[in-house]
Order: C-alpha cells, then structure tokens, then sequence
C-alpha cells in the first residue's frame, strides 16, 4: 500500500522540461501527481535548495501527472528558480489555500504577468456551459505570454474561449490597461462573474468596477509568504492571512478591507503604500 503524502513535507521532484515565456519568465515543469491535481487559485511552496522557499501558483500542463511553476527573473529567490536546468531538483509541498468559485454561464478573467498561471488552470476546470473572456494584460508585445497556451484550451475544450491581448503600449492586441478594455467591455456586455489575478493595484480596480455593476467578483491576491500554513503571519491583509483564508477573496469582502489595494508589508513586516 502507497504511504500517503504529508503536504506539509517538502517532496522533491525533478525538473523534466523548461519552457522560455518571455526573456525574464520561464515554466518549470515536474512530474507530481498531486500538485498536478491542485484546483485553480491553490499555491505550492517551492524550496529552491540552498537558497530559499517561494509561493507559487501552479501552472496546468498538458501531461498527466505534471505539474509547472511560471517564473519572473527578479529577486534572489525567483532568479534561483528561474536559473534552475532540466534534471536539477526543488522541493514542493502542498497545495495550499483556497480556490476560485466557478460560476455558471459567462465569466470574464483577467490577468497580468504571471497572475495568468491561476487562471489558466481556471480555463481547464471550466464549466463546459462557461463562455469564457480572456483578458491578458502586459506592457509590451515581447511579455506577451501565454497566448498560445490558451489557444491549445480553447481548442480542447468543451466552451467558447475569446482570447484578447492587452499591451501598454499597443504594440499588440488591444491598447492600453486591461482596466481599459474591462470598462468598454463591461458597457457593452453582461458576466455572470469575474476572476482576476496580477497586480493589485490592477485587480484594486477591477473589484471596484464589478462591484459598482453588481458582478460576482473574486481576486487572487499575493503577499509575503514564509511558511504558507498560517503560522509566521507575515501574509495579512488586516485580519485575514493571505495563506490560510486565502489567496482568493470575494470582491464584496475585498472592498470592506483597508488595506487591499492600498498597502502591503515588507520583509520585516513593515506597512508600505502599494
């Protein structure tokens, strides 16, 4: 008889394949059988040997059993992740937290950067009566990822799947905000929800609009995270902890909270405006 998995203990997988995004973010992929399975909005602690551990969403593959981490180029620890070579090993332990509402009928999601790794396992659990918009939200055309990814659903898939590129610049897709677009879009069309993960200042303005217009709202937020259990507390937003009562919060909750979309905690836990 299989020994059953403590999610608390880090398992060590090894990197099977590495896939180039953009010229700072890569997707790590691994085999694991139960991190593979992990619903859209649930988080895994990522240990990178001898450097540190990470929070990361889980990215769905197209291969049983596998499981992938998107990673951006950026600090120490995620520079670390991202350097990592096919063969080399991390530790996983989880899932973590909590996961998106699916809702019936027509959802609209919306993401920025890497806050497209959890709605993208959103589009493979999709209701197969879901009509889905994609939103894709980056600064320019070379950050632009993904896009073919969610091709490679919509063709799979049981729903109608609208893809929309959003770039700052508009040197791709439409131009401008996805906040931008989600105004137009909000004026002209009806959702039955909305799913939205990124920048918070981002998703700060997207709780707000679906509120005003009554829409079942719900964001993925991200904060500091060391142990992912609850423990540390160095994830709050007020009263809640982003690793325990979260990372997915209704937009109805978000908008009695303070500090969502307005300040965030350092390292030492030291409050700072966004």
């Amino acid at each position: 008889m299989e020994e059953q998995r403590d999610p608390n203990h880090p398992h060590i997988c090894t990197i099977e394949r590495v896939v180039d995004e953009t010229p700072t973010i890569r997707t790590l992929y691994f085999n694991d059988d139960l991190i593979s399975k992990v619903l859209p909005g649930q988080f895994a602690m990522v240990w990178i040997p001898g450097i540190n551990e990470l929070p990361m969403s889980v990215m769905v593959s197209e291969k049983d059993g596998q499981g992938g981490f998107t990673v951006r180029k950026r600090g120490i620890s995620s520079t670390g992740l991202y350097n990592l070579e096919v063969g080399k090993q991390i530790g996983v332990r989880g899932p973590y937290g909590n996961s998106f509402d699916i809702k019936d009928g027509k959802i609209l999601l919306i993401g920025g950067g890497t806050g497209l790794v959890p709605l993208m396992r959103l589009i493979a659990f999709a209701k197969p009566s879901n009509e889905i918009t994609l939103l894709m939200g980056s600064k320019t055309k070379e950050e632009v990822f993904f896009e073919e990814t969610a091709q490679k659903f919509q063709k799979l898939s049981e729903h109608d799947v609208i893809i929309t590129p959003v770039t700052e610049d508009g040197s791709y897709g439409e131009k401008g905000y996805v906040t931008d677009v989600l105004e137009k879009l909000l004026e002209e069309n009806t959702y039955d929800a909305i799913y939205t993960c990124g920048p918070e200042l981002m998703m700060y303005k997207i709780v707000k609009l679906a509120n005003e217009k009554g829409i079942f709202v719900q964001a993925s937020l991200e904060r500091m995270m060391k142990c992912g259990v609850g423990i540390c507390g160095s994830c709050c937003v007020n009263e809640d902890l982003v690793c325990r009562d979260g990372t997915i919060f209704d937009g109805q909750y978000l908008a009695k909270n303070s500090e969502f979309g307005h300040f965030q905690r350092t390292k030492s836990g030291i409050l700072e405006k966004i």
